[in-house]
C-alpha cells in the first residue's frame, strides 16, 4: 500500500501515463505544439484504460492538461518577454477578462455532463483544423485591434475555450491576433504571456470543482487534477520530443499544418463518437 492506495494500482496508472507521456512528447515535437489539444485526448485513452468513471473522465482530463501546462507557459512567456516580443499591454487588458471566462468555465466543467465539455472541444479544435487546412497569411479582419469592449470579449474568448478543452488559449489568442494584423511572431509571444495565468488560474478551478465528486478520481488526484498526471507526464514529454522535432524537420510547413490539422479531425470524430454511443 502506498497513501492507502494499492501499490499495483499506482504503478498501473504512472505506466499508462507515461506511456500517454511518449505519445503526447513525439506528437508535440513532430506538430511543434504542446498543448492540450495534444494532451487531452491522449489522457483520455489514458484514464479509460484506467477505468475511470466516464461522468468526470473528460473533466479530469482537462483540468489535469491544464496543469501540466502551467510551467511550460510560465517558461516560454519568460523566455519571449526577455526578447521584448511579448506586447504586455495587451496581456494586461486581457489578463482579467480571461480570468472570469476560466472561472466560467471551471463552473461549466463542475456542473454540465462530460458530452457538453467534448461538444465544446470539437467546436473549438474543428476550428482550429479548420484555419490550418484552410487558412492563409493574408486573413485579415482589420489592420489594427479593436476597441476596449471587444478586447475583453475576446479574453473572455480564450479564457472561456482554454478552460473548457485544457489549453493555454494560444491557439485562440494566435488566430484574435494575427486576424488584425499582429505578426505571428508577437502574436506567439503575446498569447504565451496570456498562457500563464490561464493555466494556473483554471488549474485551481478544476481542482475545486471537482471535489464534490473526489470519489470518482483515480488515485493522488485533487478534484479534476490527477497529481501523477501532472508529475510525470511533462518531464516524459518533454524528454520525447526531440524526438518528434527530427521528424518534423523532414516535412514542409504546409505539411506540418495539413497533419496537425487532420490529426484534431480525428479526434474530434473520436469525441463525436464517444458522445453518440
Amino acid at each position: 500500500m502506498i497513501l492507502g492506495v494499492p501499490a499495483s494500482e499506482l504503478l498501473l496508472l504512472a505506466a499508462l501515463i507515461v506511456l500517454g507521456g511518449l505519445v503526447t512528447g513525439v506528437l508535440a515535437g513532430l506538430f511543434g505544439i504542446g498543448g492540450g489539444t495534444l494532451i487531452v485526448p491522449v489522457l483520455y485513452e489514458v484514464f479509460g484504460a484506467m477505468g475511470v468513471a466516464d461522468e468526470v473522465r473528460f473533466q479530469l482530463c482537462i483540468g489535469t492538461s491544464l496543469a501540466i501546462i502551467v510551467p511550460t507557459s510560465i517558461f516560454s512567456f519568460l523566455t519571449h518577454h526577455r526578447k521584448g516580443a511579448v506586447m504586455m499591454d495587451i496581456v494586461r487588458r486581457w489578463a482579467l477578462p480571461a480570468i472570469v471566462g476560466v472561472a466560467a468555465g471551471s463552473t461549466i466543467a463542475a456542473f454540465a455532463p462530460a458530452a457538453v465539455l467534448k461538444l465544446a472541444f470539437v467546436v473549438i479544435a474543428g476550428i482550429i483544423a479548420a484555419k490550418l487546412l484552410l487558412g492563409r497569411e493574408s486573413w485579415r479582419v482589420s489592420d489594427h485591434l479593436p476597441g476596449r469592449a471587444a478586447m475583453g470579449l475576446y479574453g473572455f474568448m480564450v479564457g472561456l475555450c482554454g478552460s473548457l478543452i485544457g489549453v493555454s488559449g494560444g491557439s485562440i489568442a494566435n488566430m484574435f491576433l494575427t486576424l488584425h494584423g499582429i505578426s505571428m511572431h508577437r502574436a506567439v509571444a503575446t498569447s504565451a504571456g496570456l498562457g500563464v495565468p490561464i493555466t494556473a488560474a483554471g488549474t485551481i478551478g478544476y481542482m475545486l470543482a471537482g471535489l464534490p465528486q473526489q470519489g470518482l478520481m483515480p488515485p493522488l488526484s485533487i478534484g479534476f487534477v490527477s497529481l501523477i498526471g501532472f508529475a510525470l507526464m511533462a518531464p516524459v514529454s518533454s524528454f520525447t520530443a526531440s524526438f518528434g522535432a527530427r521528424l518534423a524537420h523532414a516535412l514542409s510547413k504546409r505539411q506540418l499544418e495539413v497533419a496537425f490539422g487532420s490529426f484534431l479531425l480525428l479526434v474530434c470524430a473520436r469525441f463525436l463518437a464517444s458522445i453518440v454511443w
